[in-house]
């Protein structure tokens, strides 16, 4: 199945489907020497996002939170990919510095997909596609 959404951080990442259904902080929220998810009561708490294609809502946070998107690029701990229902700028810029693809706009809810999944996200083209 392929989902068309619209891209926002060119490039293509692949990787095992992580859906964080409430917005995330990345200043704070998330450990940019691990990739481990640091927020308390966050439902990701605990989880590592290294390699994974990070599916939330939308960021929430100081604009800091780009730049700990980029260090979480630098240090070999980004996901390889980023669907939000509706980008916002602090994750798009961030996602942008580090060189994460970013795509938004799926067309249907984050809830419909399914954890562990593998994906392939295009940034360029917008297109979702889910892996058998």
């Amino acid at each position: 199945m392929i989902l068309q959404g619209r891209g926002i951080s060119r490039g293509v990442g692949k990787g095992p489907l992580l859906i964080g259904p409430d917005p995330i902080s990345f200043l704070s929220g998330v450990d940019p020497e691990t990739g481990i998810v640091l927020e308390p009561g966050h439902p990701l708490q605990g989880q590592d996002i290294s390699g994974s294609v990070l599916a939330f809502e939308y960021g929430k946070g100081s604009t800091v939170g780009s730049y700990i998107l980029y260090a979480l690029s630098r240090n070999g701990h980004a996901p390889a990919a980023i669907i939000n229902q509706e980008a916002e700028t602090i994750i798009a810029v961030g996602a942008i510095m580090g060189k994460i693809p970013m795509v938004d706009r799926i067309g249907i809810p984050l809830s419909d997909l399914k954890s562990g999944q593998m994906v392939e996200v295009d940034g360029t083209t917008g297109n979702v596609t889910m892996i058998e």
